[in-house]
């Protein structure tokens, strides 16, 4: 029963950061770009837990729902400067070139401060904080295996999404003239 709880939760959070990033975007596809390095995490996630020997528990949980607001911070930087320098011109293809080269420092960072932050629990926790080795395998892990996910697949995503929009775009113009 605890874990239909938390499933719901995640579920609620979910929903909650889709349709906020929705209504920042004015776009139901963008969101789903951003938030497609979520499940990518979570691979990492399982990994450091198999790496390490762990159980996925429910301070795996909580430390995955802290790698999903990481990580949807991290794609949501590299999209919206790609949508900025579209708004301003550019080719779609030079404009995530130009998000990758310019947004590439702040997202690595932020990814690889916050896994030297955790890391003491990750490798060194003993005694009474041994307990939190796991939230912290859950966001150090997840964070370093979605960080490569938002660098090389997320400006993928944003290319096919582009796709996608012009297309339908071009449909419904064909349909209703």
């Amino acid at each position: 029963e605890s874990f239909s709880g938390m499933k719901d939760a995640l579920l609620i959070s979910m929903a909650l950061i889709f349709f906020i990033l929705a209504a920042l975007f004015r776009s139901m596809l963008d969101p789903l770009v951003v938030m497609a390095a979520i499940p990518f995490g979570l691979i990492g996630v399982v990994f450091g837990h198999m790496l390490f020997g762990y159980n996925l528990q429910f301070l795996s949980a909580i430390g995955f729902r802290a790698l999903t607001g990481i990580v949807v911070n991290d794609s949501l930087i590299l999209v919206s400067f790609a949508k900025r320098m579209r708004g301003e011109g550019m080719e779609r293809i030079e404009a995530m070139l130009e998000a990758g080269r310019v947004r590439v420092r702040p997202i690595m960072l932020t990814s690889i401060t916050t896994f030297l932050g955790v890391s003491p629990l990750i490798f060194f926790a003993t005694g009474q904080t041994a307990f939190l080795s796991p939230m912290a395998v859950s966001l150090g892990f997840g964070l370093l295996f979605a960080t490569v996910v938002i660098l090389i697949v997320i400006p993928c995503m944003y290319l096919i999404g582009d796709d996608l929009r012009e297309w339908s775009c071009a449909r419904k113009r064909a349909l209703f003239p």
